[in-house]
């Protein structure tokens, strides 16, 4: 029997957690372990605590993606990526964090939000959720921000949405948030936009994440 539409969900699963352990605290994630009840058994999984984070594919009123090509050490490879940083403020709203991502990677405020996608990025080992925004209406911003680090050398780059589908497919853009949003957006621009949410939905699925940052 085939599955139903509206049956088709990712749903919590409330197991029993005999123990959790913090391995490593690191400076932006932790490594735990946690012991726990599952089908009859005990089991031991270790993971990375995540905060979360937010990302935003702004797209101008030529249908072109804001991208910026960034180092990162853990790969190896300066990639190209869409604003996107942590959920680290106490308390912040997804939809503020990413108004604050955009201004400060990319020197932009947007009057239109949608929320165009959420993710587990790597169930099988991190808590990490993230939630893409849909920006447009874009203006400039001045910001006292300064980049720092990695950041100071951020490049950015306009490039039309179905350019960034192409390399995606391709093989040329391999960063798994810009792959998703791109082919997301191209997916909604389709069907009208008529897939995009309320930016300000609730985020079930990152206070449901497990772990001492998440709670």
């Amino acid at each position: 029997m085939a599955d139903q539409p509206d049956g088709l969900a990712d749903a919590r699963a409330e197991v029993r957690v005999l123990d959790s352990e913090l391995l490593v605290r690191g400076r932006v994630w932790d490594v735990r372990r946690d012991r726990f009840e599952f089908g009859g058994s005990e089991l031991v999984r270790d993971y990375l605590d995540h905060p979360g984070a937010v990302a935003v594919l702004a797209i101008d009123a030529d249908d072109r993606v804001l991208l910026i090509r960034q180092y990162r050490h853990a790969i190896g490879h300066r990639d190209w990526e869409i604003p996107a940083g942590l959920m680290d403020a106490p308390g912040e709203p997804g939809l503020s964090a990413a108004q604050r991502e955009l201004a400060e990677e990319a020197d932009l405020r947007a009057e239109r939000w949608d929320l165009l996608l959420d993710l587990f990025l790597s169930p099988g080992g991190t808590s990490e959720a993230m939630r893409i925004f849909l920006a447009r209406d874009l203006h400039r911003v001045d910001h006292d921000y300064v980049r720092a680090d990695e950041e100071a050398e951020l490049v950015p780059r306009w490039v039309s949405l179905d350019e960034v589908v192409a390399a995606a497919l391709d093989g040329r853009v391999q960063n798994a948030v810009t792959a998703s949003a791109v082919l997301a957006a191209w997916a909604a621009r389709a069907r009208g936009w008529e897939t995009l949410r309320d930016p300000e939905l609730p985020w079930t699925a990152r206070e449901a994440s497990r772990g001492e940052r998440s709670s």
